[in-house]
């Protein structure tokens, strides 16, 4: 689905859900409708639609994907309206709008600007149309996996007995950007937080921020504390690397595990049993199967491998309920494998199986790869061998 074939599928889900307009403002979803993502207002009606760019209408010009006669340069949204759309009766009209991300300013505004219509979110649509990639965004993503491959290769020319995590950290970035790696990621989510990615190492690794439900690091100090720190990496002790990369507004997510010299048997048994549950599921899951489904297959494998004690644990009896989460213009986007969702997947939908063990014991290992879910068989898009690295 390309250019406006977007807006004409939102159009007909505008029918169905009986909404009389939609306008959306957030730069993921405007990207993915138009090209651009130059601040701006996307308003859909169920017959016509029109890109109104608040600030940079040159470079929208250039950038979008759909009609330029649909482009005009409009900063205020009461003029939208007033100057442009003066035909159209919004009385007590059912208006879309992305709930979940408009500030409480912005929707008391849109509230005075449509009094008497009723505002509904029309997030959910927006996500469940973004679930199933096409062939321009499955190229995108390869690009970014392109990129998380080189960090890897960083990791393996530059990591040493004695260097920081931050050194290291700061090793892979320098290797993404250098592969094209936009410098920043998109979560939907306010005032989320995580550094450039999760980078921990032998004791760290057992420190489990509150900012991200995984394996994080503790970063530098109270501030953002998520991602690498000073602390120095021993041999013998593993080493976690989750840098995301985004390449052309498309994320790539991967997750490695690393090891100065020799890893212990404990650390190489256990990733060995990890790597088996990831496979079994790459191996049964198809289209039609439901997120929480796969999320069991999970939890079977590891109590059938006699890890379920260490499997997804944060110790301490704490346990992470997900297995990963979709990802395309957002890092973590819907469908979700976990307990919870119980949506099904489809053809040409992308997930990050995400996942670890922990033995408080032993250590912590980690795991992760995106698949491209096929009717014909699945495909893994990360590029990295899927193993246990010693250095």
């Amino acid at each position: 689905m390309h250019g406006e074939d977007r807006i004409k599928y939102l159009q007909r889900i505008m029918d169905e859900q009986n909404l009389d307009v939609i306008i959306l403002l957030y730069s993921r979803d405007v990207l993915y409708y138009t090209g651009t993502a130059q601040p701006s207002y996307l308003v859909v009606f169920p017959d016509e639609y029109c890109l109104f760019v608040r600030s940079g209408i040159e470079f929208a010009m250039n950038d979008v994907f759909v009609n330029k006669g649909k482009v005009r340069e409009e900063r205020r949204l009461g003029n939208i309206f007033t100057k442009h759309f003066s035909g159209r009766e919004l009385g007590k009209k059912r208006i879309g709008m992305e709930l979940d991300i408009v500030t409480a300013e912005q929707f008391k505004e849109m509230e005075k600007i449509f009094a008497g219509c009723e505002l509904v979110n029309v997030s959910p649509l927006v996500l469940e149309q973004r679930k199933k990639k096409d062939s321009s965004e499955i190229e995108k993503i390869r690009k970014a996996c392109d990129a998380i491959q080189r960090g890897h290769e960083a990791v393996l020319a530059t990591l040493r007995d004695g260097m920081s995590e931050l050194e290291l950290a700061a090793a892979v970035e320098n290797a993404h950007r250098l592969a094209g790696h936009e410098g920043i990621f998109f979560i939907r989510q306010p005032d989320f937080f995580m550094s450039r990615g999760p980078i921990s190492s032998g004791s760290n690794l057992f420190r489990i921020s509150g900012v991200v439900y995984t394996i994080t690091g503790v970063g530098l100090s109270a501030s953002v504390p998520a991602g690498p720190s000073l602390r120095k990496i021993s041999r013998g002790e593993p080493v976690m690397v989750d840098i995301p990369t985004l390449v052309d507004g498309y994320h790539a997510d991967q997750t490695r595990t690393y090891c100065l010299g020799r890893a212990p048997e404990k650390i190489v048994s256990m990733f060995d049993d990890l790597k088996s549950i990831a496979d079994h599921l790459i191996g049964q899951i198809k289209p039609g199967i439901k997120c929480s489904e796969i999320y069991a297959m999970s939890v079977e494998k590891a109590k059938e491998l006699g890890r379920f004690d260490h499997f997804q644990s944060f110790g301490k009896g704490k346990r992470s309920r997900l297995i990963g989460h979709g990802i395309g213009l957002e890092l973590n986007e819907p469908p979700v494998p976990s307990e919870y969702d119980h949506s099904e997947l489809a053809d040409n939908y992308v997930i990050a199986l995400d996942m670890h063990m922990m033995d408080e014991t032993a250590g912590v290992v980690k795991l992760e790869d995106m698949i491209l879910v096929k009717h014909e068989g699945n495909e893994i898009l990360t590029k990295s061998p899927r193993r246990l690295f010693e250095i």
